[in-house]
Order: structure tokens, then sequence, then C-alpha cells
């Protein structure tokens, strides 16, 4: 996985390289680092999770190569940039000619290995496999803890015994559990399948075969057709020696042929492992059900028609209930001073049965005396990490599964500190900057797409979770399981794919080998980044900072690519500006840039998060920087005319999201210049001035812009009418005392794209919003007001004929709700948050109205009513 993270950064770099820069011999040489690089990332895609000596040794080597010649060309690109010769570096610039010669060596290796052909498994393979698969028959004793599960499953189990005893239809159904590992997929199925119902009265007969991720369809067949003779005649393996997998394949389809049968395929990794085995299952017309699990939520969609069973993670309730049984048996009571840190120990697992069996383990072997379990309750991790075998090593499993271009990603996720919560839209800026993210020649998709393709596979293999998702499907916020992010930590480590400090200790073992990853995060809580910072070695290529710190000089990392420093504050560094390797910049806040700000060529992301003074002029050197795609500043910021002379307009090709924009700067101009936006956050301006001249915002010119939020903090109304929306504009959100009549909030109904409209704090003024007939919101699927004054809400259901989600927050006026809501079909829900008792009246009744017809799917959710 190091490898192919290296290879990928390098041929990133090499593809963005200028090659006017370079004379013919170095050129030449660049070219030939490039072809090899190819030759190993065809190489590495191809091997894939193959767990071969020889490839793991070969990988070492490509690992090395490749980050020793990404110094070597990225030390060649700046001094060809900046004319600076690093002659004190250790890699020297005449390197080029010997990392050519090292890759060339390693890659004649590649191919004496690839002509002599290689074995992924051996024959002690094979009998490990056929082992464990003896032992997954249902009666006989196993070593996962995930069978020791016995709480929290009712709810789950009631819905899997539903599915498979009754359906109207009489064909075959396939049933499909899915949830990340060690959730108890296997002890519900185990539950299902030791069910009454389903062992002695349903169903004629029963199987359960175990896939796991080494596949060997004969085994499984084998397994199927040992449980079936089970419970018809003895079973002779000798009989099928000489049989070959289809012969099986035809036995296990006749036993199974005109029965009403229930089979359990448990464990299964990928669609190609279903599409091998799926024929073996007839359909009798009869009823018959299978039961699948796995980790892969594609697999279960993949597998049926219907909708998979997510499991979830158990409740505070449940995990205690499972680990105080666990520790103390069900017939004995727990300690009651235990009783409190014994929840505390269990909220800590984050709801994982597996970890609460590893914990619980644990408590049972030491003093069951409240000093003992605190000291568990503050050494949680190293607890689980000392129990790598039981714990990692089945978690793991879902990552050893990986293609291999979704491991750096995984990995990456040990940037970041215990239970932060990732913001999607950076953590994808982040994969492309460190260069994860990389387009096959053939695509047509953007980095961005590729990126938010890895995220989702990622969930969907229930690696990453999805902690906030936006109203369209998109996910907000992500976040790991800390037993997840335990091995992450592990296997970043053990990889040199990330050095992570958490503790003080750690400081003093920073690696300073050459060809180490170069990334390090500092997470400690008890000390300060520049008590560290200058310990790195100077081929450090990423530094994120979670601690607080003043700040430290940056000009040494001359290499640098990602800097997060998100708990800083300073005026903005002159010496920063001379990082020309510098693609992604984080910080709390700062001052004014300077005009040097455009030395920084290659950055992508610029962050600033909270508001520095009242304004940032932000230097009109930033029109040259042309590969800038994310500018988020926190305070109002002003971006001078894109004029760089009488005969050169710039432009931001490539940016597609700026936040911060004050209204002075929302000129044609500007817009014209910035014309694949796609996401804009403007701060209007409350000046008299501006107020006065009522100049017109013109947005028209932005014809990808998809989202857009104004904000305002003033008292003076303005008209609506003074912008100018695209008609490409997806999302709106209006925040401050616009006071805009809402006669012209209902034009915003002309938007044909309007998908999410969110108005708070007073955007409009008036007691009544009056929808005429004309008045329709055709695309709008959610409607948010928060602290909006108005009383009355005429309109129909032809107002908003697609509308999804209704939500009212602190509207304490607003008296009723449309009754002629429920009659809106795509309706889903409608939610209220300090509402007063006329709204939430009006709520209920559309609820009953509903359910009174038949219609079941509207909900209707009341928090904080005021009528309490």
């Amino acid at each position: 996985m190091a490898a192919y993270s290296a290879v990928t950064c390098l041929l990133q770099t090499l593809e963005q390289r200028n090659p006017q820069l370079f004379d013919a011999l170095t050129a030449k040489a660049l070219e030939s680092i490039h072809v090899t690089a190819q030759y190993f990332y065809n190489f590495l895609e191809g091997s894939g999770n193959k767990n071969v000596e020889k490839i793991k040794s070969l990988e070492e080597k490509i690992r090395i190569a490749a980050n020793h010649a990404k110094y070597a060309v990225e030390l060649k690109i700046s001094d060809r940039i900046d004319g600076i010769s690093y002659t004190n570096a250790t890699v020297q610039q005449e390197d080029l000619p010997v990392v050519v010669d090292e890759m060339d060596t390693i890659k004649k290796e590649m191919m004496e290995i690839i002509a002599s052909g290689f074995n992924t498994t051996t024959h002690d393979d094979d009998d490990r496999i056929l082992e464990l698969s003896r032992d997954s028959l249902i009666g006989t004793s196993s070593t996962y803890l995930e069978d020791d599960i016995v709480h929290g499953l009712d709810d789950d189990l009631e819905i899997i015994i539903k599915r498979l005893l009754t359906g109207q239809s009489r064909d075959l159904e396939i049933v499909t559990i899915t949830g990340m590992g060690g959730i108890g997929k296997t002890t519900l199925a185990r539950k299902a399948y030791n069910h009454l119902a389903i062992r002695y009265h349903h169903f004629d007969i029963l199987a359960w075969v175990t896939i796991s991720q080494e596949f060997r369809c004969r085994n499984v067949l084998l397994e199927a057709l040992r449980c079936i003779s089970k419970q018809t005649v003895s079973f002779n393996a000798k009989y099928y020696d000489n049989k070959d997998d289809s012969d099986l394949a035809g036995l296990v389809k006749k036993e199974l042929n005109g029965r009403r049968y229930f089979v359990v395929v448990d464990d299964i990794w990928s669609k190609d492992v279903w599409d091998s085995i799926r024929g073996i299952f007839p359909d009798c017309n009869n009823r018959s059900r299978v039961l699948l699990t796995t980790r892969e939520t594609e697999v279960a969609i993949y597998a049926t028609t219907s909708s998979p069973h997510k499991m979830n993670l158990l409740d505070l309730d449940n995990s205690w209930k499972l680990l105080r049984d666990q520790v103390f048996g069900l017939e004995h009571d727990h300690p009651p001073e235990l009783g409190e840190i014994g929840k505390e120990i269990a909220e800590k697992c984050q709801g994982l049965p597996f970890t609460i069996s590893v914990i619980s383990g644990h408590l049972s072997k030491v003093d069951r005396t409240l000093e003992s379990w605190k000291d568990v309750a503050r050494t949680l991790s190293e607890v689980l990490a000392s129990h790598p075998d039981k714990c990692l090593g089945v978690l793991g499993l879902s990552y050893h599964h990986l293609p291999i271009h979704l491991k750096p990603c995984f990995l990456s996720m040990a940037c970041f500190p215990e239970d932060f919560q990732v913001d999607t839209r950076r953590l994808i800026q982040l994969w492309i900057a460190e260069g994860f993210i990389r387009m096959s020649g053939r695509s047509r998709k953007s980095l961005e797409e590729v990126a938010v393709y890895y995220l989702e596979d990622l969930i969907s293999r229930n690696l990453i979770m999805a902690r906030k998702r936006r109203f369209n499907g998109e996910i907000k916020e992500c976040a790991m399981h800390d037993l997840l992010r335990e091995f992450c930590l592990i296997e970043a480590k053990m990889t040199k794919f990330i050095y992570v400090v958490i503790t003080d200790q750690e400081v003093l073992t920073l690696p300073t080998q050459k060809h180490n990853g170069g990334r390090f995060s500092f997470q400690s809580l008890f000390c300060s980044a520049e008590d560290f910072i200058y310990r790195l070695p100077f081929f450090t290529r990423s530094i994120y900072i979670f601690c607080s710190t003043r700040f430290v000089h940056f000009s040494y990392f001359n290499l640098l690519r990602v800097l997060v420093f998100p708990h800083s504050c300073f005026a903005f560094p002159f010496d920063l500006t001379n990082l020309f390797h510098l693609r992604y910049l984080e910080v709390e806040r700062f001052d004014c840039p300077p005009e040097s700000i455009s030395k920084l060529q290659n950055l992508q992301t610029l962050i600033q998060h909270e508001q520095c003074g009242s304004y940032i002029t932000v230097p009109g050197t930033i029109w040259l920087m042309k590969n800038l795609r994310h500018v988020y500043l926190g305070s109002p910021s002003y971006l001078p005319s894109p004029r760089i002379s009488e005969l050169e307009i710039g432009i931001l090709p490539n940016l597609e999201e700026l936040s911060g924009l004050c209204s002075f700067s929302c000129t044609n101009d500007v817009f014209k210049s910035i014309p694949n936006l796609k996401r804009l956050m403007v701060r209007v301006s409350c000046s008299k001035e501006d107020v006065m001249t009522k100049r017109l915002i013109d947005m028209s010119s932005l014809t990808k812009l998809e989202a857009l939020k104004c904000f305002r903090n003033a008292w003076e109304a303005i008209s609506i009418r003074r912008f100018s929306f695209p008609t490409s504009l997806k999302m709106l959100t209006l925040t401050g005392n616009y006071l805009f009549p809402w006669e012209e909030i209902s034009t915003l109904a002309l938007l044909p794209n309007l998908e999410k409209l969110k108005l708070k704090e007073s955007p409009a003024t008036g007691e009544v919003w009056r929808l005429s007939d004309d008045d329709k919101f055709q695309s709008l699927k959610l409607l948010i007001f928060s602290y909006l004054h108005f009383q009355h809400w005429e309109a129909s259901s032809d107002s908003f004929p697609n509308l999804k989600r209704l939500v009212l927050k602190n509207c304490s006026f607003l008296r009723e709700i449309p009754t002629d809501f429920g009659e809106i079909g795509t309706l889903e829900s409608i939610e209220l948050h300090y509402c007063g008792t006329g709204a939430e009246d009006c709520a209920r009744k559309i609820e009953q109205e509903q359910e009174d017809m038949g219609n079941n799917s509207l909900k209707v959710y009341i928090h904080n009513s005021r009528g309490n």
C-alpha cells in the first residue's frame, strides 16, 4: 500500500511538470522515471492483495525507490523555479541518473518474477481454509468473540425472521445482512438459523456455508453437501474425491431442488464470489430462502432486489448489559460501585459488540475494584491494541481485502485525532493534494468525483462512518470507529505511511530516513508543536498539527505539500510563500496574505477558519494562481479586479468553491473570471454606501453555480431584485436581516433547478406569506425556515409539488401550516423545533389525515414543543 501511494504521488508530480523548464538531458531522465513509475503502478494495481513474500519484498523496494525519486524530481523542479541549489540537501540534484538506474534495476527484477510466474497461495493455505470451513459448522465451537453477543439483537432478529417466513411471492428470496466487522452479523444469522420456527417447522432442509476472504468454490460446495447429508444420509468425503467443481455444484442443486430450503451464506466478500455460487440455489417456487452476511454493502445490494438489513451499533443501555453479563454472568449482579464506571467503559466501546467482548474479557481478569476499572477506562485503546489477534486482526480483514487504491485513503484517517469529525469536502481535497487520487486516461470524471466514489466505497465497506449527510445524500461529515482507528494507527506506522505523535515519548523516535513516507501528525495534548516541529526531516511532505502552538517557520521544508494547522493565529508569514510544492494550506486565522502568495503556484486549497479583524484584502496576484480549486475565508474578504494589466485579465479556471467573498467584490469582472465556480458564500455588506447605491449583484455569468449562501447583519431593507441568480442554482441559503417582502421571496420559484431553500434569521418581513397559483417551486425538495416571524402561510400542495422535507425551527409566531400539504405525494417528513402550538396542531392533523387514508409514509417530528 505504501508503495502504491508513493508511486501515485510520483506520477502526479511528473504529470504536472512543465517540460519547458528542463534541458534535454534532464527531460530524458524524467521521462524515463515516468515510464518506469507507470510500469510500477500497473504492476501494483494488478498484484492487488496478493500476500506473496516475493511481492511484499518487491513492494518495499518500490516504495523506497519511488520516495527517493519524488524528492529528487521535486528538488529539481524547485531548483528550476526558484533558481536555488539545494547543495545541503540529503538528496542532491545529480541523483537523477542514480534514481533512473535504481528504478530500472527494480523493473528488471519485477519482469523476472512475472516471467517465472508466482502462486498466491500454498498447499498449507488450502488446508487452513478447509479447516476453517469445517470449523464453521453449526454446533461446533468457534473462536470468534462475535458468537458471544446476546444483547441488542431482538429487533434485528424479529425483522429477519419476518422476512424469512413471510411474503406474498413464492419465489426464492435472497435476504442480506450487512454491517462492519464485529457488529454481530454472524450471530444474528446463527440466531435465525436456530430459531424454532426456522429449524423445525418451516423449512425442509437447512445448510450453512462460510465463504471468508480466501474463497475456494470446491470447499464451499463440499461444506454445503456435508450439511445437507447430515439431514439425509451419512457424509462420505471420499465419494466426492474424483468429482470436479461442476459435478459438485450439480449435486448441491439436485439435493436442494424440490425442497423448501434455507441456506446461510456467511461472510461473503465480493460480487464475483456470489456470481460463482448463485447457480446452486434453484428457484422451486416454494418460498425457499438464502440468508447472506457481508461487510460489503455493495455486495449485499448486488445479491438481492430487496433492501439489505443494515445492522447498527448498540445503544448505551445494550452495550452496558452486554459488558455486565459477560463479566459477571447472567445470574449475578454487579457491585454497585462499578455501575457508573462500567457504563463509562461501555460507552467508550462505541456500540461495537466485538469491542465490548474483548474489553469484558479483559475486565474478567482484573480486580473488581473501582480503581482497577478506572484504569481500564483510561487505557482502553492500549487494552485493545494488546489483543491484536482477537480484535484488530478481525477488523484488519476488511482492510486487507481493500483494492489497493483505497488503502491510502483509509490510512489517511490516522492523520486526525480520536473522535474527530472530518468535513468530507476538506478530506477529498486532502486526498487530491496528497496524490492519492489519479484519473484513468479514459475517465471523464474529475478528481473530486473520483474521490467521492472512493469515500462512498469505503463507507459501503463499513470502514468509515458517515456521520452527517446533506439533504441530497451527499456525505457532509465522516469519522472512524475507535477500534478501526487503532488498527489504522498500527498499520500506518508499520507501513511507514504516516508517523503520528500522540505522546511526548514518540517525539524522540521521529524517523529521519529519506525513504520514509514524510507525513507527520501531531496530536499531543500536553506539548506545543514548536517543541518538536524542528525535529522533522527536510523531506517532510505533509504536516498535520492539532495541538496548540505559536507559529513556527516552515521554509526549511522545501517539499511540503500539505500543511494543516487549524489552531494557529498569525500574520501571514512570507516564508510560507516559498513552498512551491504546497497544495493544501489550512489555518485557523491569519491577517491579509502578501502579494508573494502567488508564488504558491501549486496551491489547490486555501482555508482560513475564523474571522480575523473586520475584513481581509486578498492581493490581486491571486489571479495568477491557476491551480486554486477551493478557497474558504472565514472573514469578509475583498477580492480585487482580475485585470492584471491593460492587456491581461486574470482567470481562475479550476476554482470550484469560494467562501467569504464580500459583496463589494461581486462584480461582473470577478464572476466572469471564475467561470467554473460551483459553490459560493457571500457576505452582503451592511454599509450605508452599499445600501444607498443599490448596486446589482449579477451572478448570471456563473452558469455552473449550484450552491449559494448569503449572510447579512443589518436592519436596512433591501430588495431581492438586487440579486440576479443563475438558473443553475440548486441550493440557496439566505441568512440575516435582508427584510425582503414575502412577495419577493415568492419570485425564487422562477429558479427552475432549486432543490433546497433555507431562510434563517429574519431574511423576510411581513406577517403573511401568500403564494399565488403561479408561484410553483417545481424542483424544491427541502424547505427550511429558522427564526422567521411570519404568522400566516397561504399555499397549496401545487406550490411545492416535489417537496420531501419541511423543517421549521423557532417559528414561534406561525399559527398554521397549510393543511393541503398532506396531499404532496413526495412529502416524507415535517419537523418542528421550538414552534408554537398552532403549527404543531396543524402538523399532527396533517399526519392523522394521511394515516386515515392509508398513507403511513409521512412522518411528523416535534422537538421541544412550546405547548409543554
